[in-house]
């Protein structure tokens, strides 16, 4: 590998130096972590409970002027809901293009967005959706109505990428419910059978890695798929003009929107993979904001009229062990990159075989080799704090208090001994891409850190758009530092490590099956919490996904603009949302 742990350790230092710069500088975007940060707030919603819709600050004037933010990696543009994937999903929620039925406001409270009512039946069978009267596609496509969340809804359970397909497919189109229309603003859905609050509001809401949007079924009837997904008709405050893959989406202003009139006439996401490119364009004045590692801040700050937007614990880091698919071995079902030629997979899906507990300890030696808090303070610059399963980040009262993961590169090397492999092994390790700060610094000391302990590790440097199918096809054989959204509850997070789910964090195993669906379908809280719990103890015995940190997102905030913090989407804020609300500096 490339990188040494002699090299990294003088950049650790470098941004040791850079870190007490800040401080002494008196930076505006600091604010001092806490351990664990603020959890969600909103939880579980009694049956009936209809959430009051955000008011929208005053428009001044027509949008004016362009809007330019600074992407790392954007791919395609797409936007149908039956053919996007991430990071295109990912995207449309933080521009946002298309609206979901709710979001989380700045204040952590579930805010409607596409809808005006709401409830949910006392069996939680029945949820009935008032939809907002009034609210405009895009293009000139009209009035959004009931045919189109349901036309749109159908069609994203028919698509095959997204990372909670199962789970929309379930919801709207259960075999023993139904869906019904009794007027142009009405959507009743029948479930069948009781259905779980937090999944479902995760996909129904946004910006998420896993939202959705409704889409004019008008446009898809007179163009079809192909103009709906290249020139979507949505209902968001921005529509798009024109694109150009690998380069730019450019996207205007929808004057007198429903909810938020952009300040600016034109918003455009440019695809800069390079981080120095990005502090360079926002340094010219050619970028108002962009995706920032953490190390750039100083660079910032000495841009005249820089300032920061702060968002606590926007997100997670976690540990992925690729290869543990144990549903289905040694039948057509078994998943190709079940590989137990793999250090940390078992050959063996029984927990207690000698096989399973030489897996397990190579995973833990993984985990205790990773100096984390070296990496909060160094790479992080503090702006993050110890996590123990990144679905619990947020939640963290949920488990015992005082779990962490520890740091023993000597014991490490110890439990690679003791599990057959005094010599190392060979690994491959990837960034997977998804917009977080430092991601692929974090990596790469990850990588170096496993490098101490003995492992060879071949550190692969992917766009995302690339790594994905691989995760989705179950054929990637590897570990990934994968950043992930702060859940509203831990199972929004664990059900991906289902079989049915299209995305995966490397791990299908009975008792994950079991345990998971139990928890997803524990109506009441006292049942939810509990089966949370011992799903998550499960896996912190087992590590199956060992958390790093969870971070604070900072957000360079450009002389032209003005800082709109008071307006940041919390569904989601791993990378910058809310351009809406983002106003010209006066």
């Amino acid at each position: 590998m490339a990188y040494s742990w002699i090299s990294r350790t003088n950049l650790l230092l470098a941004f040791i130096f850079s870190l007490a710069f800040v401080v002494a500088c008196g930076s505006s975007a600091t604010s001092t972590p806490t351990s664990g940060g603020n959890p969600i707030a909103t939880k579980a919603v009694a049956p009936t409970a209809l959430p009051t819709p955000t008011s929208a600050p005053a428009q001044d004037a027509k949008p004016s002027g362009t809007l330019s933010m600074g992407q790392s990696d954007m791919g395609r543009f797409t936007a149908h809901p039956k053919l996007v994937g991430n990071p295109g999903i990912f995207l449309h929620g933080n521009a946002p293009l298309g609206e979901a039925l709710f979001a989380l406001d700045s204040n952590k409270e579930l805010t409607n967005i596409l809808v005006s009512d709401w409830g949910i039946s006392a069996d939680f069978t029945t949820w009935t959706f008032q939809l907002r009267k009034g609210v405009q596609f895009h293009k000139g496509y009209g009035e959004m109505t009931a045919e189109d969340v349901v036309w749109s809804y159908n069609e994203w359970s028919k698509n095959e990428k997204h990372p909670r397909g199962s789970i929309i497919n379930g919801f709207w189109n259960n075999p023993e419910g139904s869906v019904q229309t009794p007027d142009d603003y009405t959507v009743i859905v029948d479930t069948g059978a009781p259905q779980v609050q937090a999944p479902i509001m995760a996909f129904l809401s946004f910006p998420f890695g896993g939202t959705t949007w409704v889409s004019s079924k008008k446009q898809f009837d007179q163009m079809g798929d192909d103009e709906v997904d290249s020139n979507i008709a949505a209902t968001g405050p921005w529509e798009i003009s024109e694109t150009e893959s690998g380069q730019f989406w450019k996207m205007r202003a929808v004057e007198d929107h429903y909810r938020q009139t952009p300040d600016f006439a034109e918003l455009v996401f440019w695809e800069i993979p390079e981080e120095s490119a990005r502090v360079a364009g926002f340094q010219t004045g050619n970028l108002d904001t962009f995706v920032m590692a953490f190390d750039s801040i100083t660079t910032v700050e000495d841009v005249p009229g820089a300032k920061f937007v702060t968002v606590p614990q926007a997100g997670a880091m976690a540990l992925n062990f690729y290869g543990n698919f144990y549903m289905g071995i040694g039948t057509e079902n078994q998943r190709p990159a079940y590989n137990p030629n793999l250090a940390w997979v078992s050959s063996n899906p029984d927990v207690d075989s000698p096989e399973w507990e030489k897996a397990r300890k190579v995973r833990e030696a993984i985990s205790m080799a990773i100096d984390r808090d070296t990496i909060i303070d160094t790479l992080m610059l503090g702006f993050a704090a110890r996590e123990i399963l990144p679905s619990f980040a947020g939640n963290e009262g949920i488990l015992d208090p005082g779990l962490e993961w520890p740091y023993d590169p000597v014991r490490a090397k110890e439990l690679l001994v003791e599990a057959g492999y005094p010599d190392g092994f060979s690994a491959t390790v990837t960034t997977a891409k998804r917009g977080a700060p430092a991601e692929d610094a974090v990596c790469e000391a990850v990588a170096s850190m496993l490098e101490v302990i003995g492992i060879d590790v071949n550190l692969q440097n992917l766009p995302y758009s690339t790594l994905r199918p691989t995760i989705v096809g179950r054929t990637y054989e590897g570990l990934t530092c994968h950043g992930l959204p702060i859940r509203d509850e831990p199972v929004v997070g664990m059900v991906i490590h289902l079989s049915t789910t299209a995305f995966t964090h490397g791990w299908e195993h009975e008792w994950l099956e079991e345990n998971i669906t139990i928890a997803n379908n524990s109506l009441d809280p006292a049942d939810l919490k509990a089966a949370q719990k011992t799903t998550g103890e499960w896996m912190i015995e087992q590590v199956v996904q060992p958390a790093l940190f969870s971070w604070n997102a900072v957000w360079p905030v450009g002389p032209r603009i003005e800082p709109w913090g008071d307006h940041v989407w919390r569904t989601d804020p791993r990378a910058v949302n809310g351009f809406e609300f983002i106003n010209h500096r006066k």
